[in-house]
């Protein structure tokens, strides 16, 4: 009869980039960091909710990294580390979509506001005489429709890898 030891359950060393709950820690580095980028970009006034956005995607960076060299060091061979890993991701997919939501309504109402802009610009002919530069308000709104799509990719890859950390810690 085979036994099952810990060395089963979590992987290590090279087998991170192997194991399926384990290989999402390359796309929630890859989207987690192009949302702390793209919102970077676009500057955070206090009143707006970009500031939380910007908390979730660092934090989520640092520890999703710190996590991720524990599992490559090897450091995570306690019989607490499956549901460490759970709880992580699952902290993780609430943070994240706990951001997500408040962006993507945001970057909706920055929409609308710039099709009422578009809107007036040509009856009033206010086009030249407009105080705000509006290539630079497209260009800032565009930047939040991406950073909209990597919140919710990253989202996704943090609820499947709790998905899958669940299934293996129902295992161990």
């Amino acid at each position: 009869m085979a036994s099952t030891t810990m060395g089963d359950v979590l992987p290590t060393g090279g087998r991170v980039f192997t194991s399926i709950p384990d290989l999402f820690f390359i796309p929630e580095f890859v989207f987690g960091g192009l949302v702390w980028i793209l919102v970077a970009s676009t500057g955070i006034e206090h009143e707006n909710p970009m500031g939380w956005v910007m908390f979730v995607s660092v934090f989520c960076f640092v520890m999703t990294t710190l996590w991720f060299f524990i599992f490559l060091c090897g450091a995570n061979r306690s019989r607490s580390w499956p549901t460490m890993d759970v709880g992580y991701h699952f902290v993780a997919t609430v943070f994240y979509l706990s951001a997500s939501v408040p962006l993507a309504f945001i970057t909706v109402l920055e929409g609308q506001v710039l099709a009422a802009l578009a809107a007036l610009a040509p009856v009033s002919g206010l086009d030249s005489d407009l105080p705000l530069d509006t290539s630079k308000i497209y260009k800032l709104h565009k930047l939040h429709i991406a950073a909209v799509v990597m919140s919710f990719l990253a989202t996704l890859f943090y609820f499947i890898h709790t998905i899958f950390s669940a299934i293996r810690w129902k295992r161990s």
